[in-house]
């Protein structure tokens, strides 16, 4: 389907076409400034309050924009019981 796309890319194209949510823990600022359609924003640093918001998705894709925000808001998701997909930086989709 996505021939020339990385295994992490394709990997996170499919679960977000198969009905997993797609994630960004950026800030709202950076959000409105750019983000890959469909996306959901939720800044890493309101995740754990928010977190009702996600109840309906057992899987997520999160990105952010260089990977270190995702990578801490992924931990979150997993012990609240989400399958992760992290993609890292934004430019990795």
């Amino acid at each position: 389907m996505w021939p020339f796309l990385s295994r992490v890319e394709h990997d996170a194209r499919e679960r977000v076409a198969k009905g997993a949510l797609l994630l960004d823990v950026r800030t709202h600022e950076e959000f409105t400034a750019s983000h890959i359609p469909g996306a959901k924003n939720i800044p890493v640093q309101e995740l754990a309050a928010r977190m009702d918001e996600l109840k309906k998705y057992k899987s997520v894709v999160v990105y952010c924009r260089s990977g270190a925000r995702s990578a801490a808001a992924t931990g979150l998701l997993k012990r609240a019981g989400h399958e992760v997909l992290d993609i890292g930086a934004m430019g990795n989709w």
